[in-house]
């Protein structure tokens, strides 16, 4: 069976000839370059050539690794505007870098392993005119779009795997909190939504210009687009429900209805954590596919989301956790912990294997290759599939 065959089975919640394997078709699906060199070390292939990420130095699998592993998907995305470059600046013990939304992220120049954002452009005391002021990206600068469509063709047509496409730049609350720094966003949203709102709605009115421009070029070819959020901690979600439904459901409601009128694609919406609360909001504001599905976090056990949203909702993630077992786990643990992911996700289709969010710098190679052949040997449904 053909990858992208495999994987639209698997979202339509059909039962393939076995759970489709991803390692890396999708930014929140990655693997840091460090455990992908050790892994093509003992998979006895050659010195890795991918490029790496400028922010979280994670890799695109080279084709070699997705031949071999039988990854199903892949990743297409669009790129900088033009004239844009990421340009590191060192500081003290600090490399910096700035995006086109402005925000500064920054790591330890000794030991650092990516960057995180620090640098908040409209943090402190500001007022909507702030907003309006400040210099927003252009959503559809030609730049982002050189050889994209070829890219989706290429994926779809020449490799046989779907075609997954990434977001830009982060989620609408996500922007917003690292433009408006943690303290300051969280204080406007209890006590001034105003401002916070007036910076989703800009990064919103981004978003619906990106995707138009994208699904215009190849929405005929893209089977997956990836949202995300990130609205959960470890214990339970980031903000209220109720201010969920207030202040970031509608703007996602907005997006996502946009990308379903504009195309055939399925939705992924990231958002990492104890979610349990939020998942019904998201199911109505129009997501298909729930990633990372943090098993290890509170209320979000494998079994009881895949009995209480399976028919709605396809999981793509859950398959190991990585806080946890993948990075400390002995390869053993490993395949016990895969395949108790493989009996609560897969029964009926509906799953896309994939770890717990990426692959961090501390995972052994080992532990990987461990997870790959205990789904390469568990996860099979049938000779022919459905």
């Amino acid at each position: 069976m053909e990858s992208r065959e495999r994987v639209r089975l698997a979202l339509d919640h059909r039962e393939p000839d076995r759970v489709p394997f991803d390692i890396g078709s999708t930014a929140v699906t990655g693997i840091h370059e460090r455990p992908y060199r050790g892994m093509r070390r003992l998979l006895g292939l050659p010195e890795s050539r991918a490029p790496v990420d400028p922010l979280y130095f994670f890799v695109v699998p080279e084709d070699d690794v997705k031949d071999l592993m039988g990854i199903d998907a892949a990743s297409v995305a669009t790129g900088l505007a033009s004239g844009f470059e990421f340009v590191p600046e060192r500081r003290d013990e600090f490399l910096w870098i700035r995006d086109e939304f402005g925000i500064g992220f920054a790591m330890l120049v000794e030991g650092g392993a990516e960057y995180d954002p620090l640098g908040f452009p409209l943090g402190g005391d500001i007022t909507l005119a702030d907003v309006a002021r400040h210099p927003w990206p252009d959503p559809v600068d030609p730049g982002r779009f050189v050889g994209f469509r070829q890219a989706c063709e290429r994926v779809a047509g020449e490799e046989g795997r779907a075609v997954v496409c990434e977001l830009y730049g982060g989620g609408m609350m996500e922007i917003a909190t690292w433009m408006r720094g943690y303290e300051d966003f969280y204080a406007d949203l209890a006590a001034e939504p105003q401002i916070v709102g007036a910076i989703m709605d800009q990064v919103l009115e981004f978003k619906l210009a990106h995707w138009t421009r994208i699904l215009e070029l190849a929405g005929d070819l893209i089977d997956v687009v990836v949202e995300a959020d990130d609205l959960g901690g470890e214990f339970g979600t980031l903000i209220s429900p109720a201010a969920y439904r207030a202040h970031v459901k509608p703007r996602h409601r907005i997006l996502f209805d946009l990308i379903h009128r504009k195309s055939r694609a399925k939705i992924l919406m990231h958002s990492c954590g104890s979610i349990r609360p939020l998942i019904p909001d998201l199911i109505d504001a129009g997501i298909d596919i729930l990633n990372p599905v943090q098993v290890s976090a509170a209320g979000m056990d494998s079994a009881e989301l895949k009995r209480a949203f399976g028919r709605e909702l396809v999981f793509w993630g859950g398959g190991v956790d990585t806080q946890h077992v993948l990075p400390w786990g002995t390869p053993q643990q490993v395949r016990d912990e895969v395949r108790r992911r493989l009996d609560d996700l897969m029964p009926g289709g509906g799953f896309v294997f994939a770890a717990v969010h990426e692959i961090q710098t501390d995972v052994p190679p080992e532990n990987l290759v461990a997870m790959w052949e205990t789904v390469r040997e568990f996860g099979i449904y049938s000779a022919s599939g459905q």
